[in-house]
């Protein structure tokens, strides 16, 4: 019997633990004891709203009922397996080796988010040492005083006679250039190290919103129960105040909550237990939900990259996707290209700063508005993970005579199963994060080297 059927067992488990009655559970949960009964005996199948209510009673994360507690073990083993797709590995024995050396599954486990984090710390600061404004404004500055110093000092050699005014001040200059100097050089070399605060002059907002929106898992549940606009208001302010080591910035701050409206609003629109029985009907189709309730293709696609992916994952009956811990990812950009929303997968990063792969179908939708786009994308590098992406812009603003629309792109990224023979991968359009590290050389839209050596 597979995990999936087992998800009754699972339940009657849980409440036996906690001493709970079956007529205590069904009763709470709205269902005859005898239906129940039926569900713990795994005679009749759970899902969407009745499984979530069953957890939440029981005090269990879903995920734990529908696929049992060593599902995101399992499935690391599995992603492992499939960064080396030419590597023979019995993946059907995947669960037999966990259960057998449970000590060398979580070493593995282990190394994996590591190597992941080590992956991900180097595509972020390269994206950062390349386009982080603020980091070029550090290092102009520390050029602006190292060449103040050396004109000043010129002056002061090549010169035999100087009144002594005048030497006093270009000695005073060359001291408070050399202590500005100095002070760059250290915040800069504490940066490279990773030792600055979220307080320095190097944090910008695009950090902090993603400090703060990474921290909470993209998913704000206490949000989503404010029935009015002024209690989502109060419940914003008390979010950003209890976050002052995050946000910083003013700009962070103001940026956050606009985001944190959006999504109030989006929540409002489409409240989660509608949701999910939508998605657990009709899957990760954003426009057959957008159809059945009226709401904008944005919307439904921003909803859906909220829900974190222990509650997505159990409603999702199709086997091409792969929904892990993180759920499916989510990018949105303006007009210009800039994005303004991001939400980031393992094998899929979004760059902070500078323009992202012009090859993405987020981007292809700004010269398509109103046309939904569907394609199977591959991201570079070596693990070859492949992604669906759904893709599409409208404009944001009324239509009027004589003025240019002003569209907003949205693009919704949901991984794909990943198969331990690359034969078997679909067809797939080849894809990067950004010119600087995307090891495509021959790539037709690149705009500039990447840093690796060689290309692919």
């Amino acid at each position: 019997m597979s995990r999936d059927t087992l998800t009754g067992s699972r339940i009657r488990e849980r409440r036996l633990i906690i001493g709970m009655k079956q007529a205590d559970l069904a009763r709470h949960a709205g269902v005859s004891a005898s239906y129940l009964n039926l569900i713990e005996h795994n005679r009749r199948r759970i899902g969407g709203k009745l499984l979530l209510d069953i957890a939440a009673i029981l005090d269990v994360e879903a995920s734990v009922l529908s696929e049992g507690a060593e599902t995101a073990l399992l499935a690391t083993l599995r992603e492992v397996a499939a960064l080396h797709p030419r590597q023979p590995v019995e993946l059907d024995k995947t669960e037999e080796f966990a259960g057998r050396f449970p000590e060398w599954a979580r070493l593995i486990d282990v190394m994996a988010q590591r190597q992941s984090s080590l992956e991900q710390t180097v595509v972020t600061l390269t994206d950062r040492m390349t386009h982080d404004p603020q980091l070029a404004t550090a290092l102009h500055d520390m050029l602006g005083a190292v060449t103040a110093i050396r004109s000043t000092s010129s002056i002061l050699v090549q010169t035999e006679e100087i009144e002594p005014e005048w030497r006093d001040r270009f000695q005073r200059n060359i001291n408070e250039d050399a202590q500005r100097l100095t002070e760059g050089s250290q915040a800069l070399v504490a940066f490279l190290n990773g030792e600055t605060s979220q307080t320095d002059q190097f944090t910008t907002p695009q950090d902090e919103i993603e400090a703060f929106f990474s921290q909470s898992g993209y998913y704000f549940p206490d949000l989503e129960t404010c029935a009015t606009h002024e209690a989502a208001a109060l419940e914003i302010k008390e979010m950003i105040e209890r976050s002052p080591e995050i946000l910083v910035s003013a700009s962070g701050r103001s940026q956050t909550q606009n985001l944190l409206f959006r999504y109030w609003r989006d929540a409002h629109a489409l409240p989660t237990e509608g949701l999910l029985d939508q998605v657990s009907i009709h899957g990760l189709e954003p426009d057959a939900i957008a159809a059945l309730n009226k709401v904008d293709l944005g919307s439904v696609m921003r909803r859906l990259a909220s829900i974190p992916g222990s509650i997505l994952a159990p409603l999702i009956t199709d086997d091409r996707f792969d929904i892990g811990a993180d759920g499916v990812g989510l990018a949105v950009c303006d007009s210009s290209g800039t994005l303004t929303q991001r939400k980031p997968l393992q094998g899929f990063p979004l760059p902070r700063f500078g323009a992202a792969c012009p090859l993405w179908s987020l981007y292809q939708s700004l010269s398509r508005p109103l046309i939904a786009l569907r394609e199977v994308a591959e991201q570079s590098g070596r693990d070859t993970s492949q992604f669906e992406t759904l893709a599409f812009a409208a404009p944001v603003t009324a239509p009027q005579f004589g003025a240019v629309p002003l569209l907003e792109a949205h693009m919704l990224i949901v991984p794909l199963s990943k198969r331990g023979d690359a034969t078997n991968f679909v067809q797939a359009r080849p894809i990067g994060v950004s010119c600087r590290i995307c090891p495509r050389a021959s790539c037709v839209g690149r705009r500039e080297p990447s840093i690796w050596a060689s290309g692919l």
